[in-house]
């Protein structure tokens, strides 16, 4: 989400507000780097980093994050650590390290021990454990009553309770604020006097709150798909969510209008589209991945449509919707929108998004619907109707960011989750620190797209290079 939505929230949590964090990191014992246990993906290496469930009480209980890193290939070459931010809330930063390697550029590996960890209550590092019979009844987002609005809330509250009570303490100790102090923790585990550090969507917010909380420890630090913590209220976040997806859709249609090898091509491809959906919301679509089974309008613009947006596989995206096209309906049936994957509560701490009742509900979905009308049902409301009641610990605010290096910003023009105007403002907002790099092109995603991207990037985190301001890159076929 907001952000690379690649963990969707059903967990929602009630947390107390966060510290001021300027303190140093309390730590224990230096990282112990051991083999990670996966023998099909060598060279990776694991540790723990022991840090304080409430850092207001560095004394108290204690959190074990799970860490990973690849050394620089080019040891004569290291420049040091670079930390990643992952994404989500909810994406593992040890799996990236030990699986997706790939996704950082050879120059970075190169020169760069690649380090990430399991944000807390994320995979390794005491993971959101929640009753999975009582996600499985986690009510549709398609309120259509001030009943079923009551309903939500009542069983959010009950939710979070569950959660709680199987979580264990950290689960009231899980926003990005929190986080800021376990990434500063890592950077003096690994024993770097300044943090060279990239985050990508959700992980941005973490790098930009990091520049905030301790600007004088930053040496570099790249926000790649940048989220904007700053948005004041839930009408707002919604319609720019909504205005990316829908942007990224009209991209895909003027490319297949374009584009002699769609499979689409000469057809009125956003008819093609509505009729789907038609389908889909009578049970009429079958799920290309689960034969015989219907594939409802959330699945169908989340699960099909957003995800190739992510990628900007339009050529995949028009082969997908062609097929089902052609496919013979299945009998009308009514569906339901399935349960979310629980994630981790991060999103409803960090963003505070508050529904009165119903009225105003109604109004929100509307709102997306007119700013994204071949898009309904986008994750984003699906979002905040499980944090319908939530407490927030770590609000939106504009940054204040004082004495931080330059900071680069990195943003495709074309992006489903996290549009361009946010990284236009999020570079505004880090004032003299803040240079935005556009790659103008698609996706979500963008520093290593093509050769001036990747080029510009790496040479701003191996020598500091610093692009000139309103440096763009061209768009590369996908």
């Amino acid at each position: 989400m907001a952000m690379a939505m690649g963990a969707a929230m059903a967990v929602v949590a009630g947390l107390p507000a966060a510290p001021a964090a300027h303190a140093s990191p309390s730590v224990t014992g230096a990282l112990r780097w051991a083999p990670c246990d996966d023998p099909a993906k060598p060279g990776a290496e694991c540790a723990t980093l022991s840090v304080p469930v409430d850092w207001a009480q560095p004394d108290g209980p204690r959190l074990d994050l799970a860490v990973a890193r690849r050394k620089a290939t080019d040891p004569g070459a290291r420049v040091g650590s670079m930390v990643f931010g992952p994404g989500g809330p909810g994406d593992s930063g040890v799996e990236m390290v030990v699986g997706r390697i790939s996704r950082f550029s050879p120059e970075v590996r190169r020169r760069f021990d690649i380090v990430s960890f399991d944000p807390r209550g994320v995979g390794g590092s005491n993971p959101v454990t929640c009753s999975g019979d009582l996600v499985a009844q986690r009510p549709s987002p398609e309120l259509r009553s001030q009943a079923d609005f009551d309903a939500t809330m009542a069983y959010n509250r009950r939710l979070r309770a569950d959660c709680r009570a199987r979580t264990g303490p950290v689960f009231d100790h899980l926003d990005t604020a929190r986080t800021v102090r376990d990434l500063d923790a890592l950077r003096a585990g690994l024993g770097e006097r300044r943090l060279t550090f990239h985050g990508s969507s959700y992980g941005t917010l973490l790098g930009a709150q990091y520049a905030e909380t301790y600007p004088r420890r930053v040496r570099a630090m790249v926000l790649e798909s940048v989220m904007d913590h700053s948005v004041p209220n839930i009408r707002e976040f919604l319609r720019a969510e909504a205005a990316a997806a829908e942007d990224s859709f009209q991209e895909f249609v003027k490319w297949c209008d374009g584009a002699a090898d769609c499979v689409l091509h000469g057809r009125d491809v956003r008819a093609v589209w509505h009729g789907l959906l038609a389908r889909a919301g009578r049970g009429e679509l079958e799920d290309p991945a689960k034969p015989g089974a219907s594939l409802s309008r959330s699945d169908l613009v989340n699960k099909i449509a957003f995800r190739k947006f992510y990628r900007a596989d339009y050529a995949g995206l028009a082969t997908a919707v062609a097929g089902m096209d052609a496919s013979r309906p299945l009998p009308a049936s009514p569906t339901s929108i399935a349960p979310l994957h629980p994630a981790t509560p991060v999103f409803c701490s960090d963003w505070h998004l508050p529904v009165r009742d119903y009225q105003e509900y109604a109004s929100l979905v509307a709102l997306m619907n007119m700013t994204a009308p071949d898009l309904p049902h986008l994750l984003p409301i699906h979002m905040a109707a499980a944090c319908l009641g939530a407490p927030t610990a770590n609000p939106q605010h504009r940054l204040d960011v004082h004495g931080a290096p330059p900071i680069l910003v990195s943003n495709a023009l074309h992006d489903p989750a996290t549009g361009y105007p946010w990284a236009v403002s999020v570079a505004r907002q880090l004032g003299r620190s803040g240079v935005l790099l556009t790659y103008e092109g698609n996706g979500h995603g963008s520093v290593t797209s093509g050769p001036c991207m990747e080029d510009t990037v790496d040479s701003y985190l191996t020598d500091l290079a610093v692009p000139a301001r309103g440096a763009s890159c061209p768009a590369v076929p996908s």
